[in-house]
């Protein structure tokens, strides 16, 4: 059986951004990725703003928020 995406690249640790879920432990929310697609972002325009982020770390996060406990 395959690990989940998000499994894979979302962590959450105390010490990264008060135990909120970061992409790779990069002190770059979940929350930050959501919210740059929410206001019309596209996953290319984000890798191209932040170099350091690859495509699978979007779909992460994608796939992380659904599901999440609501």
């Amino acid at each position: 059986m395959a690990i989940p995406l998000a499994l894979r690249r979302i962590t959450v640790s105390a010490e990264v951004c008060g135990g909120k879920p970061c992409v790779r432990g990069l002190r770059f929310p979940v929350s930050r990725v959501l919210g740059l697609l929410a206001a019309g972002e596209t996953p290319d325009s984000i890798l191209e703003s932040y170099p350091y982020l690859q495509r699978e770390d979007t779909a992460a996060a994608l796939e992380y928020a659904t599901d999440a406990p609501q």
